[in-house]
């Protein structure tokens, strides 16, 4: 600051205040709460959530996710690691005594200098709407029993509650996360996760072993509620320095299986379900989306079948988010916004839900589709056809501005709630990790897109950036 007055000094650090003010203004809210600046630290392979359970040929890493596109349909997932062990899964209904059995297949595979246990996968069909059944899993040798709850039928006010979470990992921050959303009073029933699952990709050679504690962590909740699965970018593991392994997505597509056929997928990577009054879409952010490509196609199809008078709720899943005011992956979703925004205003999508950046962020009702490289009309507006983006990771730093689509965003671990009461209207909340408890930091009502499409914006929106 050589040759700098004082009164110059003071005046610099007045303006730059005041325009930081001003651009903070432009949005919504930037909570004061940060979390801890260290990275997470994962759990060490002796902790306890990574116990591998008792008995000769035990299963492991049990999970379910929804097995057909109605509803009716689980699919049940799990590892044995003495020998592939009975593909049988036998089920019931809490009330009756007959036991029925469907038959799974088993895989393996090898990715570098690590083998997998043998992976059985079993879709169980033609269950009946709310109702509870147990199943078992490990016929022969050591059998565990467990049990899900099917979903209420589909229909346009059928009331349901989804968790929601994203790049969970298997810090100690991941164990804090995964007990609170268990506490959480509102009791999701099924969880839309948003990608970036076991993290392997950051250990040596791509650790495998990684993908066996991941599963043996989260089978304490995913055994019993279906998990609707996202793929984020720690999945993709191609590892070309290795010259042998460039197959993305191996271990992924191997271990968690979606009912990607039922909504006419040619990728497991995109697919579609219903769920209640919820029709819920996935999309992969690193595959191809340009125009024409297989998903892009798949997409402009699948939103036209859906039927809004019976799933009123159009919920759209994927890893990367299309709007985001963190430094952290900055404007990663730019190329797929481009391509998919204009869709998902045009059929009033009602909110779309995002992971990969590691911290939260909701935005208002804000679309930016009249942008092309020839007009250079390049504005955010208000518009209540498009829908709420909401990023959901689990960490960050915020930029030093807060842009106009915003309406809050923190810095910190948590998860979220998204409970739909009837075909018009849903509570959000979105809960944080503080002190070793769980807090709700921030909420809001929707509206449906297609039912009751009034303004439910939580903050002002300027005209521009």
């Amino acid at each position: 600051m050589d040759g700098l007055g004082s009164s110059s000094l003071s005046f610099i650090v007045v303006l730059v205040l005041v325009l930081n003010v001003a651009l903070f203004c432009n949005g919504g809210k930037t909570s004061s709460f940060v979390r801890k600046a260290e990275l997470g630290v994962d759990m060490p392979l002796s902790s306890d959530v990574f116990q591998v359970p008792p008995g000769y040929n035990a299963p492991q890493q049990v999970h379910i996710t929804q097995g057909d596109h109605e509803g009716r349909g689980m699919i049940v997932s799990w590892v044995t690691m003495d020998e592939p062990g009975s593909n049988t899964v036998i089920y019931w209904s809490e009330k009756s005594t007959r036991r029925m059995k469907a038959e799974g297949q088993v895989y393996t595979y090898k990715f570098y200098d690590y083998t997998s246990g043998y992976i059985h996968h079993c879709t169980i069909t033609n269950l009946k709407y709310n109702t509870k059944y147990y199943y078992v899993v490990g016929i022969g040798h050591t059998r565990r029993k467990f049990w899900f709850l099917t979903p209420p039928p589909v229909g346009p006010d059928a009331a349901y509650t989804f968790g929601i979470i994203g790049d969970l990992g298997q810090t100690y921050d991941s164990n804090l996360t995964l007990t609170h959303y268990e506490r959480n009073f509102q009791q999701g029933k099924t969880v839309l996760f948003l990608g970036d699952l076991s993290y392997a990709d950051r250990y040596a050679n791509n650790d495998g072993v990684r993908w066996d504690t991941w599963g043996r962590f989260v089978e304490r909740r995913v055994a019993y509620e279906p998990w609707i699965w996202t793929v984020g970018n720690h999945e993709i593991e191609l590892n070309p320095i290795l010259n042998i392994e460039t197959t993305p997505f191996k271990p992924y597509t191997h271990r968690y299986h979606v009912p990607h056929e039922a909504s006419s997928s040619i990728d497991p990577l995109w697919y579609s379900i219903k769920r209640a009054s919820a029709y819920i879409i996935v999309l992969s952010s690193y595959s191809a989306f340009s125009p024409y490509s297989p998903q892009w196609l798949w997409l402009q199809l699948e939103l036209q079948n859906v039927d809004r008078s019976q799933t009123p709720w159009l919920i759209v899943l994927m890893h990367a988010p299309l709007y985001n005011s963190y430094y952290d992956h900055y404007m990663e979703g730019e190329p797929m916004r481009v391509v998919f925004e204009p869709l998902f205003v045009q059929f009033k999508v009602d909110v779309v839900f995002s992971g990969h950046v590691h911290a939260y962020e909701r935005s208002e009702r804000v679309s930016n589709i009249a942008y092309n490289i020839t007009n250079g009309d390049c504005t955010i507006k208000r518009d209540q056809s498009a829908p709420v983006y909401i990023t959901i990771g689990d960490g960050g730093i915020s930029k030093a501005w807060l842009p106009n689509y915003s309406a809050y965003r923190e810095a910190s671990f948590g998860h979220a709630i998204f409970d739909i009461k009837n075909r018009t209207h849903a509570y959000y909340s979105w809960h944080r990790n503080r002190h070793g408890y769980s807090e709700e930091a921030d909420s809001m009502w929707f509206y449906n897109r297609y039912w009751y499409p009034f303004d439910d914006s939580t903050a002002s929106i300027q005209s521009s950036m």
